[in-house]
């Protein structure tokens, strides 16, 4: 069973960054779409961006200029770079194959908390 373990995630002051990586015991080599997901208090989990293996990359609107996703499949590892975070941002992250576009998922990790707060 594939394992997905998130990590990087912290408190953190509006304006201030995090890099979150997520290391798969599976290739992600062959996988056309990873993706980053968070789930705030209350809420559905949310996709926030994606990589393609051909490096392609889409982002939420909400994330756009201030995260930077990218992959490592050499390592199995996805990487999520944030900057100017903002409050609203705080949320568990996780990582995970697009699961709306491949219509299939690994089973989540139990994700990194990320806490945006003064």
């Amino acid at each position: 069973q594939v394992q997905l373990v998130e990590s990087g995630g912290g408190l953190v002051q509006p304006g201030g960054s995090l890099r979150l990586s997520c290391a798969a015991s599976a290739s992600i080599h062959s996988i056309y779409s990873m993706g980053w997901y968070r789930q705030a208090p209350g809420k559905q989990r949310q996709l926030v961006a994606t990589i393609t293996n051909g490096g392609t990359t889409n982002y939420e609107d909400s994330v756009k200029g201030r995260f930077t996703i990218s992959r490592d499949n050499a390592k199995n590892t996805l990487l999520l770079q944030m900057n100017s975070l903002i409050p609203e941002d705080t949320a568990v992250y996780y990582c995970n194959v697009e699961r709306e576009r491949l219509g299939w998922a690994w089973p989540w990790g139990q994700g990194t908390q990320v806490t945006v707060s003064s």
